[in-house]
């Protein structure tokens, strides 16, 4: 099992990945499909294994709000499966992705404990996330808040090239402006001033990343 760093399954032991796999079943889902809708209830956990979703939620006025890109390893519904709380957002398969779906998660966790500590330490991190991200949504404008996107899939799914660091980019730009917090066409606006100070060039669902620290410091 292959997985990025810092997700779910990076963080454990050959005999953890084993241990979850065994406890659940392989289901593959097409690009677009939604995986998990939100308000649901259910106590079934997905360990991704291959391909990339995004985490959302809407508000009232039917704007989606982007709260996350998760990859390989990533771990999605846990909150729901501890608590039975109904699911908090919608996840939707950015492209075409395989993962374990674990039943009864909370009764796993109980049979489990060192994975149950990694869980808290996980879901630690994605509340310091969170609230480092509201920081960023009244401390930068939307060209920064931008980069710091940018600067997120880069660390995560950067491939060096020639011509510098090639981002093959999972969203729309709508799907980005929902991520950064701004419209779209403040999205296509900072973009534009990217472009324009040399530090990336854009295309069809990709970024090449030119000058990285040019673009670390425009994230501050």
């Amino acid at each position: 099992m292959e997985s990025d760093p810092g997700e779910f399954l990076s963080m454990l032991t050959d005999e953890d990945r084993a241990a979850v796999r065994a406890a659940g079943r392989i289901r593959r889902w097409e690009r677009g499909t939604t995986v998990i809708n939100e308000g649901d209830t259910s106590d079934w956990v997905l360990v991704l294994l291959d391909g990339r979703v995004k985490v959302s939620s809407h508000t009232s006025g039917g704007t989606e709000v982007v709260l996350a890109i998760r990859g390989p390893g990533g771990l999605l519904g846990e909150l729901t499966a501890i608590d039975g709380s109904p699911r908090s957002a919608t996840v939707t398969a950015l492209e075409p992705i395989t993962g374990i779906v674990v039943r009864d998660f909370p009764s796993f966790l109980e049979s489990h404990g060192r994975i149950a500590v990694l869980l808290m330490q996980l879901i630690s991190g994605k509340l310091r996330d969170a609230d480092r991200k509201r920081i960023e949504y009244g401390a930068y404008d939307t060209t920064g808040r931008v980069a710091t996107r940018l600067l997120e899939l880069a660390d995560r799914y950067g491939e060096q090239t020639n011509s510098g660091l090639r981002v093959a980019l999972p969203l729309s730009q709508d799907e980005l402006a929902g991520w950064t917090g701004a419209s779209r066409e403040a999205v296509s606006k900072a973009l534009r001033t990217l472009r324009d100070r040399g530090l990336i060039e854009t295309g069809r669902r990709r970024v090449t990343i030119h000058d990285l620290e040019g673009l670390r410091k425009r994230a501050r």
